[in-house]
This record gives C-alpha cells, structure tokens and sequence, in this order.
C-alpha cells in the first residue's frame, strides 16, 4: 500500500467547493472542517489510507484501534448555492512524496467530481493574537486574491508548509483555482476562536448559514484526538519545544 482510496458513493454535485482542513498550527483547519461536517451533517463518501501516515495505531475510548486516516465529506445545499467537498483528517503525510501524492489523488477525486475551486485552511503562528485575529491569504491566481482581500483578508507573505499551502500552488497545474486562508493563532493547541473567525470568513464567502453555538463539540473532539496522539500542549510547554518540528504540520 502506498496510498489507498476507498470511494463508497460518487455523488452528483454542482460546481463544487473543496475545503481542506487537515491538522496544522492551532489545529485551525481541524477544527473548523469538523465543525462543517457536523454543522452541515456533511456525508461521508471516501476514505484515504498512507503508507506516509504515522506508524501507530490511535486506542479510542472503547479500547478499539484506528488507524491515521483522511476522510472526504460532501454537502449539497437545496438552497442552489455551490455544494461542498471537505477533507478532514488526523493527520498529514510524514513525506514530500507523501505529501504530493495525496494531494494528487484528493484532486484527482474532485475533479471527477466537478470540483475546479478550493480554500485551504491553517493558522499562522504569533507571539501576540488579538481577540479578534488577523486573517491572511495566498492564491493562485490575482482574481481569486482580490475575493479573498475583498472580505478582509491580508496578504500572505512568506511561505505555507503542508497540503495548505501545497494544495494552492498545484491548483494552475490541475485547471483549479483556490485560495488558502490563514487565521493567526498563539501555537499548537486547539484553537476555537481562530476556528471561529475561519468558519464566519468561509460563511461569508460561500453564503452559508453556520451556527456557531456548537463550535465546542469540534474543539473537545480534536483535543481528544490530540490527546490519543499525545500532542496535547498547553502554550507554555509549546514555547519550550518550538525547536520540535512536526512535518506533518502546517
């Protein structure tokens, strides 16, 4: 196995959306593409197994095993807006190749799907974090750009690690077109007020209706998974070991 597929139902929907949101700095992305799904009672239709996934198995509460894995979600709206595609995860591949390659095949998936637009999500990491964050972007292309700078986002300068960023800069390679959305945040534990801003900036854009009373149900479920991987750090412990570097991070 390198990197498997499993596809359960190839839904027809129109002129898709892929929103990413795999684990990353503040688990941003985590947390908000779990809150989607639950919000949005979003179907699950695929699943995506690594050999560039962890070597481990996660216990859960019941004393079973789950493997690191990615799973693809869709939402169609009734409301004749543009559906959804979400790709929500535990983890990120270990390896360039392993990163590459799931972009590939994840793209590969929604292009057959009529997917041609994607949002990437990810926390940007300060020293300081107002209440209210600041919120950055990157994209493929000036059009998409002066979308995303139109709702009040700021440019992005520097560099995006991970499928948030390497997702984006394969979007003109695959005829797609896609901005990645950056939300500031202090560090590495689970963010639900950088959650909160991503989800009401995507809710903006996309013309959804979220309620946003359940964010906790999303933030307990990915600190509990942060727990299961042993990754569950308070600010202060994250100060110490910023010298660790997880690849598999955003």
């Amino acid at each position: 196995m390198v990197c498997t597929v499993e596809i359960y139902e190839k839904p027809k929907l129109n002129n898709p959306v892929l929103i990413e949101g795999l684990p990353g700095i503040g688990f941003v992305a985590n947390i908000a593409a779990l809150h989607l799904i639950y919000e949005l009672k979003a179907k699950l239709f695929g699943e995506i197994l690594s050999a560039s996934f962890q070597d481990l198995a996660v216990i859960t509460e019941t004393g079973g095993t789950r493997s690191p894995i990615n799973e693809l979600y869709y939402y169609k709206r009734s409301d004749g807006g543009r559906d959804l595609i979400i790709w929500y995860g535990n983890t990120q591949a270990l390896t360039t190749f392993g990163q590459y390659e799931l972009c590939g095949r994840v793209l590969d998936i929604a292009g057959e799907l009529g997917c041609r637009y994607m949002i990437t999500l990810g926390g940007f990491k300060k020293e300081e974090v107002k209440e209210t964050p600041e919120i950055y972007c990157a994209a493929s292309d000036p059009e998409t750009l002066n979308d995303a700078l139109s709702l009040g986002a700021k440019i992005m300068v520097g560099e995006i690690f991970g499928v948030a960023g390497l997702l984006i800069g394969l979007a003109k390679l695959r005829d797609f077109r896609g901005f990645s959305l950056l939300v500031e945040t202090l560090g590495m534990y689970p963010d639900a007020n950088g959650a909160r801003h991503a989800l009401s900036f995507l809710s903006k854009f996309l013309d959804l209706n979220l309620d946003l009373s359940r964010l906790g149900v999303a933030t307990e479920k990915t600190q509990k998974i942060l727990e299961s991987f042993g990754l569950a750090r308070s600010v202060q412990e994250e100060k110490k070991k910023e010298e660790q570097k997880f690849r598999w991070f955003i």
